[in-house]
């Protein structure tokens, strides 16, 4: 389960992301307002779209103006959860786990790495991006501890149900999971998977596409 707005279609919102890059991009280069014509030349969606999809959140343009760049960056960031901040450990020290450990757009996004965890013996004791891999066995507690908002997954599949459990018990908020397990939740617990082989699947697709 999530806390999404039902009323809001998921298309909708897995645009958000997109518009808040794109927006964040136009403050870098100082521009203070731009109209849903030119977003869309920028985005690759039509002028409709945008408006259709911001009417869900009640708008933020003005005829014959367009949209003001800072406060449209702002209420999407407000729509996202993005301003309140949310804490964040790895569970998976492996290659992707690391990957992502040392990713350095989270923190400017509102998420703060707090510590990284496994089970591997191997793994235990040393430093990722400066934090140092915890034995799992010690999860819960941390998170209790420390008010952890969110899990990142990068287990194998066997194992991913059962710590998927663990961190529901204890009180997490939200799990980005990419194993290839779809996770079922008994709380409500928002969870995004995230199956990379069907993005290059899909990469796949649109170049035999331009190729046929």
């Amino acid at each position: 389960m999530n806390n999404i707005d039902r009323h809001v279609p998921e298309v909708v919102i897995k645009r958000l992301p997109r518009y808040y890059r794109y927006l964040d991009e136009l403050l870098k280069q100082d521009i203070q307002r731009i109209s849903s014509k030119a977003l869309s030349e920028k985005m690759k969606v039509t002028a409709s779209q945008i408006r259709q999809d911001f009417n869900c959140f009640g708008g933020f343009g003005q005829q014959g103006y367009g949209y003001n760049v800072a406060y449209l960056h702002n209420e999407i960031r407000t729509i996202l959860g993005i301003k309140e901040g949310y804490k964040t450990i790895i569970v998976g020290a492996g290659n992707l786990g690391h990957a992502i450990a040392s990713h350095e757009g989270f923190k400017r996004r509102g998420f703060e790495l707090c510590g990284i965890f496994d089970n591997s013996p191997d793994k235990i004791g040393t430093v990722i991006n400066g934090h140092t891999v915890t034995d799992i066995a010690d999860m819960e507690r941390f998170v209790r501890k420390n008010g952890i908002d969110i899990a990142i997954l990068t287990l194998p599949k066997a194992n991913i149900q059962e710590t998927a459990d663990r961190l529901c018990d204890c009180g997490i908020k939200g799990l980005w999971n990419f194993s290839y397990a779809e996770l079922k939740t008994k709380k409500a617990v928002a969870v995004e998977n995230v199956h990379l082989s069907d993005s290059l699947m899909t990469l796949a697709y649109k170049i035999k596409q331009g190729n046929d």
